[in-house]
Protein backbone atom coordinates (compact mmCIF):
# COMPACT_ATOMS: atom_id res chain seq x y z
CA UNK A 1 0.00 0.00 0.00
CA UNK A 2 1.36 3.46 -0.85
CA UNK A 3 2.47 5.21 2.32
CA UNK A 4 1.01 8.61 3.03
CA UNK A 5 3.70 11.13 3.90
CA UNK A 6 1.11 13.80 4.67
CA UNK A 7 -2.60 14.27 5.17
CA UNK A 8 -3.10 15.59 1.64
CA UNK A 9 -6.73 15.27 0.62
CA UNK A 10 -8.77 15.39 -2.56
CA UNK A 11 -9.60 19.00 -1.77
CA UNK A 12 -5.93 19.90 -2.15
CA UNK A 13 -5.59 17.92 -5.37
CA UNK A 14 -8.71 19.61 -6.71
CA UNK A 15 -7.11 23.00 -6.13
CA UNK A 16 -4.08 21.90 -8.18
CA UNK A 17 -5.92 20.35 -11.10
CA UNK A 18 -5.08 21.69 -14.56
CA UNK A 19 -7.84 24.00 -15.73
CA UNK A 20 -9.04 21.74 -18.55
CA UNK A 21 -9.51 18.74 -16.25
CA UNK A 22 -11.09 20.85 -13.53
CA UNK A 23 -13.56 22.34 -16.00
CA UNK A 24 -14.51 18.92 -17.38
CA UNK A 25 -15.02 17.51 -13.86
CA UNK A 26 -17.77 20.08 -13.27
CA UNK A 27 -19.43 19.93 -16.70
CA UNK A 28 -22.78 18.18 -16.98
CA UNK A 29 -23.60 16.35 -20.21
CA UNK A 30 -26.59 18.61 -20.88
CA UNK A 31 -24.26 21.64 -20.99
CA UNK A 32 -22.14 20.46 -23.92
CA UNK A 33 -22.72 19.25 -27.45
CA UNK A 34 -20.67 16.07 -27.01
CA UNK A 35 -21.06 13.89 -23.90
CA UNK A 36 -17.33 13.10 -24.00
CA UNK A 37 -16.71 16.70 -22.91
CA UNK A 38 -18.68 16.19 -19.68
CA UNK A 39 -17.60 14.63 -16.38
CA UNK A 40 -18.93 11.19 -17.33
CA UNK A 41 -15.67 9.79 -18.75
CA UNK A 42 -13.69 11.06 -15.77
CA UNK A 43 -16.26 9.53 -13.40
CA UNK A 44 -15.89 6.18 -15.19
CA UNK A 45 -12.16 6.30 -14.51
CA UNK A 46 -12.52 7.68 -11.00
CA UNK A 47 -14.91 4.92 -9.98
CA UNK A 48 -12.19 2.34 -10.66
CA UNK A 49 -9.48 4.38 -8.92
CA UNK A 50 -11.70 4.90 -5.87
CA UNK A 51 -12.47 1.20 -5.57
CA UNK A 52 -8.80 0.27 -5.90
CA UNK A 53 -7.70 2.95 -3.42
CA UNK A 54 -10.14 1.79 -0.74
CA UNK A 55 -9.33 -1.87 -1.44
CA UNK A 56 -5.62 -1.10 -1.13
CA UNK A 57 -6.30 0.55 2.24
CA UNK A 58 -8.49 -2.26 3.59
CA UNK A 59 -6.46 -5.27 2.42
CA UNK A 60 -3.50 -5.04 4.86
CA UNK A 61 -5.64 -3.59 7.64
CA UNK A 62 -7.84 -6.67 7.97
CA UNK A 63 -5.56 -9.62 7.34
CA UNK A 64 -7.91 -12.11 9.00
CA UNK A 65 -11.06 -11.01 7.20
CA UNK A 66 -12.43 -12.85 4.20
CA UNK A 67 -13.19 -11.27 0.84
CA UNK A 68 -16.91 -11.12 1.63
CA UNK A 69 -16.52 -8.74 4.58
CA UNK A 70 -14.03 -6.56 2.72
CA UNK A 71 -16.33 -6.39 -0.30
CA UNK A 72 -19.26 -5.22 1.84
CA UNK A 73 -17.19 -2.59 3.64
CA UNK A 74 -15.81 -1.29 0.35
CA UNK A 75 -19.24 -1.25 -1.30
CA UNK A 76 -20.67 0.85 1.53
CA UNK A 77 -17.65 3.16 1.74
CA UNK A 78 -17.68 3.98 -1.98
CA UNK A 79 -21.47 3.95 -2.43
CA UNK A 80 -23.41 6.79 -3.99
CA UNK A 81 -24.40 8.33 -0.64
CA UNK A 82 -20.78 8.15 0.58
CA UNK A 83 -19.44 9.80 -2.58
CA UNK A 84 -22.13 12.47 -2.36
CA UNK A 85 -21.15 13.29 1.24
CA UNK A 86 -17.49 13.56 0.27
CA UNK A 87 -18.52 15.78 -2.65
CA UNK A 88 -20.32 18.08 -0.22
CA UNK A 89 -17.15 18.30 1.84
CA UNK A 90 -15.17 19.20 -1.27
CA UNK A 91 -17.51 22.10 -2.00
CA UNK A 92 -18.89 20.53 -5.16
CA UNK A 93 -22.30 22.28 -5.01
CA UNK A 94 -20.68 25.72 -5.05
CA UNK A 95 -18.22 24.71 -7.75
CA UNK A 96 -21.06 23.33 -9.88
CA UNK A 97 -23.09 26.52 -9.54
CA UNK A 98 -20.04 28.57 -10.57
CA UNK A 99 -19.39 26.32 -13.58
CA UNK A 100 -22.98 26.41 -14.89
CA UNK A 101 -23.24 28.19 -18.25
CA UNK A 102 -25.73 31.00 -18.70
CA UNK A 103 -28.53 30.80 -21.24
CA UNK A 104 -28.30 27.02 -21.60
CA UNK A 105 -31.24 24.72 -22.22
CA UNK A 106 -29.54 22.03 -20.13
CA UNK A 107 -30.26 21.15 -16.54
CA UNK A 108 -29.91 23.98 -14.04
CA UNK A 109 -27.19 23.90 -11.41
CA UNK A 110 -29.80 24.01 -8.64
CA UNK A 111 -31.45 20.90 -10.02
CA UNK A 112 -28.11 19.11 -10.26
CA UNK A 113 -26.82 19.94 -6.78
CA UNK A 114 -29.97 18.35 -5.38
CA UNK A 115 -29.14 15.04 -7.05
CA UNK A 116 -27.17 12.57 -4.95
CA UNK A 117 -26.14 10.72 -8.11
CA UNK A 118 -24.77 13.87 -9.77
CA UNK A 119 -22.75 14.81 -6.68
CA UNK A 120 -21.40 11.26 -6.44
CA UNK A 121 -20.45 11.23 -10.11
CA UNK A 122 -18.61 14.54 -9.82
CA UNK A 123 -16.74 13.20 -6.79
CA UNK A 124 -15.63 10.24 -8.93
CA UNK A 125 -14.78 12.62 -11.78
CA UNK A 126 -12.50 14.62 -9.48
CA UNK A 127 -10.72 11.39 -8.53
CA UNK A 128 -10.40 10.44 -12.21
CA UNK A 129 -9.03 13.87 -13.07
CA UNK A 130 -6.54 13.70 -10.18
CA UNK A 131 -5.39 10.29 -11.37
CA UNK A 132 -4.69 11.65 -14.85
CA UNK A 133 -2.91 14.70 -13.47
CA UNK A 134 -0.97 13.25 -10.54
CA UNK A 135 -0.84 9.46 -10.94
CA UNK A 136 -2.20 6.66 -8.79
CA UNK A 137 0.01 6.80 -5.69
CA UNK A 138 -0.71 10.43 -4.86
CA UNK A 139 -4.38 10.16 -5.83
CA UNK A 140 -4.79 6.92 -3.85
CA UNK A 141 -3.44 8.51 -0.66
CA UNK A 142 -5.60 11.62 -1.03
CA UNK A 143 -8.68 9.55 -1.84
CA UNK A 144 -8.27 7.36 1.23
CA UNK A 145 -7.73 10.48 3.36
CA UNK A 146 -10.98 12.00 2.11
CA UNK A 147 -12.94 8.76 2.49
CA UNK A 148 -11.61 7.71 5.90
CA UNK A 149 -14.78 8.80 7.71
CA UNK A 150 -16.90 6.80 5.25
CA UNK A 151 -14.67 3.74 5.68
CA UNK A 152 -14.89 3.93 9.47
CA UNK A 153 -18.66 4.38 9.31
CA UNK A 154 -18.95 1.30 7.09
CA UNK A 155 -16.92 -0.70 9.59
CA UNK A 156 -18.84 0.51 12.63
CA UNK A 157 -22.36 0.54 11.17
CA UNK A 158 -22.81 -1.84 8.23
CA UNK A 159 -25.83 -0.94 6.11
CA UNK A 160 -28.66 -3.41 5.67
CA UNK A 161 -29.30 -2.76 1.98
CA UNK A 162 -32.40 -4.96 1.96
CA UNK A 163 -34.06 -2.74 4.57
CA UNK A 164 -33.03 0.43 2.75
CA UNK A 165 -34.47 -0.90 -0.51
CA UNK A 166 -37.69 -2.04 1.16
CA UNK A 167 -38.20 1.39 2.75
CA UNK A 168 -37.55 3.21 -0.53
CA UNK A 169 -39.95 1.00 -2.48
CA UNK A 170 -42.60 1.31 0.24
CA UNK A 171 -42.77 5.04 -0.49
CA UNK A 172 -43.81 4.04 -4.01
CA UNK A 173 -46.27 1.39 -2.79
CA UNK A 174 -44.04 -1.34 -4.26
CA UNK A 175 -42.65 -4.55 -2.81
CA UNK A 176 -39.42 -6.39 -3.49
CA UNK A 177 -38.97 -10.16 -3.56
CA UNK A 178 -35.75 -12.17 -3.77
CA UNK A 179 -35.14 -15.28 -5.79
CA UNK A 180 -32.06 -17.51 -5.84
CA UNK A 181 -31.26 -18.25 -9.49
CA UNK A 182 -27.96 -20.08 -9.10
CA UNK A 183 -26.28 -22.26 -6.48
CA UNK A 184 -22.88 -23.72 -7.32
CA UNK A 185 -19.82 -25.28 -5.71
CA UNK A 186 -19.19 -27.92 -3.02
CA UNK A 187 -20.98 -27.72 0.33
CA UNK A 188 -18.01 -26.07 2.06
CA UNK A 189 -17.58 -23.42 -0.64
CA UNK A 190 -20.99 -22.58 -2.08
CA UNK A 191 -21.69 -19.58 -4.29
CA UNK A 192 -25.17 -18.13 -4.71
CA UNK A 193 -26.68 -15.67 -7.18
CA UNK A 194 -29.90 -13.90 -6.21
CA UNK A 195 -32.09 -11.38 -7.99
CA UNK A 196 -34.22 -8.63 -6.48
CA UNK A 197 -37.52 -8.36 -8.33
CA UNK A 198 -40.26 -5.74 -8.28
CA UNK A 199 -43.56 -6.66 -9.94
CA UNK A 200 -41.83 -9.62 -11.56
CA UNK A 201 -39.09 -7.46 -13.10
CA UNK A 202 -35.44 -7.89 -12.15
CA UNK A 203 -34.09 -4.75 -10.50
CA UNK A 204 -30.78 -6.02 -9.13
CA UNK A 205 -28.57 -9.12 -9.16
CA UNK A 206 -25.96 -10.14 -6.62
CA UNK A 207 -23.52 -12.92 -5.79
CA UNK A 208 -22.42 -14.16 -2.38
CA UNK A 209 -21.19 -17.10 -0.32
CA UNK A 210 -24.58 -17.28 1.39
CA UNK A 211 -28.12 -16.65 0.16
CA UNK A 212 -28.42 -13.66 2.50
CA UNK A 213 -25.13 -12.24 1.20
CA UNK A 214 -26.28 -12.61 -2.40
CA UNK A 215 -29.58 -10.91 -1.55
CA UNK A 216 -27.77 -8.00 0.11
CA UNK A 217 -25.67 -7.51 -3.02
CA UNK A 218 -28.79 -7.73 -5.20
CA UNK A 219 -30.45 -5.08 -3.02
CA UNK A 220 -27.42 -2.81 -3.38
CA UNK A 221 -27.52 -3.18 -7.17
CA UNK A 222 -31.25 -2.46 -7.13
CA UNK A 223 -30.67 0.74 -5.15
CA UNK A 224 -28.07 1.81 -7.72
CA UNK A 225 -30.60 1.13 -10.50
CA UNK A 226 -33.20 3.28 -8.76
CA UNK A 227 -30.70 6.13 -8.36
CA UNK A 228 -29.75 5.93 -12.03
CA UNK A 229 -33.39 5.95 -13.12
CA UNK A 230 -34.05 9.01 -10.99
CA UNK A 231 -31.09 11.00 -12.33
Amino acid sequence: MPRRSSTESLEELLAELPEDLRRQAFTHASWVEHRAESYERLAFLGDVVLSLAVSTHLFPRFEREGAGRLTKVRAQAVSGPSCARVAQGLGVPGELRAAAPTGTTGRSAEMLVGSERVLASICEAIIGAAYLAFGFERTCAATVESFLAEIEEALAHPVDYKSVLQERLARRAELVTYRTVSEEGPAHDRSFIAVAEVAGKELGRGEGKTKKGAEQEAALQALDALEEAAS
